[in-house]
């Protein structure tokens, strides 16, 4: 039995002998070893880790639910939590849609974790960054690598019980030339997956591709939008859509069983895919869940309580916060597509100053397809307008290039867009996928995007970036 196995099936046994036996609890115990290599102006400037335990606690007693959580794991701070979340019992109203705990049920082992990753130095990360900075020669650079080591066990009053460890690695930088940004990530099980000297080029030749900028007038535009982008898209579907509560509620676009996407968009929720606990706040286990399936939209996240609502079972999407903002995927996939990187032949002689603009045959190939159109690296700022339709403004940075004839002319200044994410997406808009997904860490602890390049029909720009 591990540290944290020893803590969860403890607090288990301390509930059942202070509120008796026909009190429900479960606990989740994680242990988390985070660590963070910033720099700035091309220098590291901030080396921060952090290791915690935590631990969750949902108590189910005298037909009321509440939860607590602490951080003490010594003998009277567990006591204490125990004893805070009995007296919060008292006082919170009946729960008669209580769904019950989670049944003993086997629990995947999850993906193998990478050692070196896990417990990765300082000067490791900071060679990365070394790296990087070095290979944008010159122009100022700043992000950050971090690394992110994970442990967890559940135990609850039905006997079930499950354990995982999980890892990764990310790095986010940006290079800058004069006002102009160009970015490159990448999120990755090990950290020797992660090449400084790859991610700093790139975003230095896009930064330098930036330069000089020109207007263009707001309308709608085709457009190839790379994996940083397309990963924006996929955080706000989940959010938005794929949530569970939001569908009980009919705030989502999510209608399952109807063809509301392009065939060629599939989206997997895929956590074992990488570095992620193989099993939820409730204990339930992770699987893949197709989400969309050759452009039907297939199903919903839940955990226990939504999907009970629902007539359904957990999809093993419990997580802190679900039971307000609802049951969410995190780890969402794009299946790549069948573009040919072959394809990728320029029309004509790339024009100076904008060679860095399409950093990969992926990009390359979806971008020679297009008459007019633009290339675009990045959305930030992104908020919704309207939950039902998705409607998202948002902006988009650190790189936007007018695509004539195949090949990028000039750089543009930054847009502001309005546009329905699903559809954007939907049936005949999707023009184009690239063949190769690149993993984008995302922005919440444990969440990550992965995607190819995408090229659709229309993106609807409504004005400059400054209104």
């Amino acid at each position: 039995m591990n540290a944290e196995m020893e803590i969860a099936a403890g607090v288990v046994d301390l509930v059942r002998h202070t509120a008796g036996p026909a009190a429900e609890a479960e606990v989740l115990v994680t242990r988390s070893d985070l660590a963070l290599t910033r720099f700035a102006n091309s220098f590291v400037h901030q080396n921060v880790s952090e290791t915690g335990v935590a631990v969750h606690l949902r108590l189910h007693v005298d037909g009321r639910t509440v939860t607590g959580s602490g951080s003490r794991i010594d003998a009277d701070g567990l006591a204490a939590l125990v004893e805070r979340t009995r007296a919060a019992a008292r006082l919170a109203p009946p729960d008669p849609a209580w769904p019950g705990l989670t049944a003993p049920t086997p629990v995947p082992a999850g993906p193998a974790v990478d050692e070196a990753t896990a417990f990765a130095s300082p000067d490791e990360r900071a060679e990365r960054v070394r790296a990087f900075v070095a290979a944008v020669e010159g122009l100022e650079a700043a992000g950050y690598c971090r690394t992110a080591y994970r442990s967890g066990a559940f135990a609850n009053s039905a006997g079930h019980t499950a354990v995982g460890r999980a890892a990764e690695a990310a790095m986010d930088g940006i290079a800058r030339a004069g006002g102009a940004d160009g970015v490159a990530r990448l999120c990755a099980d090990r950290l020797a997956d992660l090449d400084g000297a790859a991610l700093g080029a790139r975003a230095a030749a896009k930064a330098r591709a930036a330069a000089d900028p020109v207007e263009l007038p707001p309308g709608h535009y085709e457009v190839v939008l790379e994996p940083a982008a397309v990963a924006d898209l996929l955080q706000n579907l989940a959010w938005h859509g794929f949530n569970g509560k939001r569908y009980a509620e009919r705030q989502s676009f999510a209608e399952p069983g109807t063809a509301q996407f392009d065939p060629s968009v599939t989206l997997v929720d895929d956590p074992l895919h990488a570095g992620t606990l193989p099993f939820d706040l409730e204990g339930t286990p992770r699987r893949a869940l197709p989400l969309v399936e050759g452009g039907t939209t297939g199903a919903v996240a839940y955990d226990r309580r939504a999907g009970a609502e629902a007539g359904a079972g957990s999809t093993g999407h419990g997580m802190p916060g679900s039971a307000t903002f609802g049951p969410i995927p995190h780890n969402i996939r794009l299946l790549a597509g069948t573009t040919d990187a072959g394809a990728a032949v320029a029309a004509g002689p790339v024009s100076a100053g904008v060679t860095g603009a399409v950093g990969d045959p992926d990009t390359a190939a979806l971008v020679a397809g297009m008459r007019r159109g633009l290339l675009v690296s990045d959305f930030w700022y992104t908020r919704v307008l309207d939950p039902k339709q998705l409607v998202i403004t948002g902006l988009t940075r650190n790189g936007v290039w007018l695509v004539e004839d195949g090949v990028p002319t000039r750089a543009v200044r930054d847009f502001r867009f309005t546009e329905s994410y699903p559809r954007a997406l939907g049936p005949g808009r999707v023009l184009g996928l690239g063949r190769t997904a690149v993993r984008q860490p995302g922005r919440v602890d444990g969440s990550w995007y992965e995607t190819p390049a995408l090229r659709l029909s229309s993106w609807h720009f409504t004005g400059g970036a400054s209104g």
